[in-house]
């Protein structure tokens, strides 16, 4: 088995691996992708591409705003725009009470020196969509925010990649990672390769790499579904969420709409499937149809589900190893990574090649759950 020589090996053909082995090239780093089945496979695959800082956990909201910025310049980064349009995100609130957590939130955020989510009441909530259920009292609105796509987003981050350098090794899955002298042999199904660092992105199957380097991370498994309609009209711009429900409602460039919100399906990590739940489903299409009536006797045309990893606080792992010196850990984004491809790939390329970065990943430390983990041990 010939070894060949690299400064990082990258476990994973997702969106994340791809931006760290984009973000490596561009730096001169000789960079290999190795993914078992083919770049996007999984959950980058099956993704609804939301581009949203809205209602983001405090432990990852700088990361986003950063991660933001690179969306609106996408295209310099990749040489495409990736379907993304920034025609905000908006929170509904159906009642007096979700309206009032929505204010509380946005109250929190601004005493914090955060502008980026705002109150809106009912005219502007009309305004902003016009066929929205008159029940609707007001909502909170990212305006910046948006929505790409996914396969587009794919295509210009795998070209991206082989334009800069890095190879791109699919069908080869990798089956151990061991320690040589200042360097780390990944082992792949045939074949090896030899780096003084690696990058853990393997989605679903991030914590069975880390276990590789002596890492017991905790991780469990998400089948977020999706479904997608007949083509319609043009008649909605914005992403649209419901305070206290599962919704995410868009409208794609080609007039299907895009209906999906974390509604969950049935994973096995093991058979690699995701099996979608109708019954489950239908919860996101009544969703839909109280918030746009007019939606209500659309055609579905197909379904979907997609395996991802989910962290026990539903924060990503981003950052070193706690015990193997050279591995770097992205994973676990539990339903809402896509936002943050661009900045997480910067932030991994900064540890692989400084050592250190000065974006805001001081909470996503694989720490925090390994311990947890440690705790609730008899």
């Amino acid at each position: 088995m010939n070894a060949r020589t690299y400064d990082a090996v990258v476990i994973g053909g997702g969106l994340h691996g791809l931006s760290a082995a984009l973000h490596l090239a561009r730096a001169g780093a000789r960079v290999v992708v190795v993914e078992k089945h083919w770049v996007g496979r999984h959950a980058s695959g099956a993704t609804a591409a939301g581009v949203r800082t809205l209602n983001r956990d405090r432990g990852e909201l700088d990361l986003s705003l950063e991660s933001m910025a690179m969306w609106h310049d996408i295209a310099t980064l990749v040489g495409d725009d990736c379907g993304f349009h920034a025609h905000g995100q908006v929170c509904v609130a159906e009642t007096p009470a979700a309206l009032a957590r929505l204010q509380a939130r946005v109250e929190s955020l601004r005493a914090d020196g955060y502008v980026h989510e705002e109150l809106i009441g009912p005219e502007e909530l009309r305004r902003v969509l016009p066929e929205l259920s008159p029940h609707c009292v007001g909502a909170s609105i990212a305006r910046r925010d948006g929505a790409a796509d996914p396969h587009r987003a794919l295509r210009a981050f795998r070209r991206s990649i082989l334009d800069a350098g890095a190879e791109l090794v699919e069908q080869c899955g990798v089956v151990a990672i061991e320690r040589r002298a200042q360097a780390w042999q990944v082992v792949g199904e045939g074949r090896s390769w030899t780096a003084r660092a690696v990058v853990n992105a393997a989605g679903a199957w991030a914590a069975r790499i880390a276990a590789m380097v002596g890492d017991d991370i905790p991780l469990a498994t998400k089948s977020s579904m999706m479904m997608v309609s007949e083509r319609l009209r043009p008649f909605i711009k914005p992403v649209v969420s419901i305070m206290g429900r599962s919704l995410s409602f868009k409208q794609s460039d080609q007039g299907t709409l895009v209906i999906g919100g974390g509604l969950q399906g049935i994973p096995d990590l093991d058979r690699e499937t995701s099996t979608a739940r109708m019954g489950v489903l239908a919860k996101g299409a009544r969703a839909a149809t109280d918030l746009f009536p007019a939606v209500r006797d659309v055609r579905i045309v197909r379904v979907w589900s997609g395996l991802e990893a989910k962290t026990e606080d539903l924060l990503p792992v981003v950052g070193p190893s706690p015990n193997a010196p050279g591995v770097f850990h992205a994973f676990g984004f539990s339903g809402h990574g896509f936002q943050l491809v661009p900045v997480v790939g910067a932030a991994l390329a900064d540890l692989v090649l400084r050592g250190a970065t000065a974006r805001a990943i001081r909470n996503l430390d694989a720490r925090r759950l390994m311990s947890i983990a440690q705790e609730s041990t008899p």
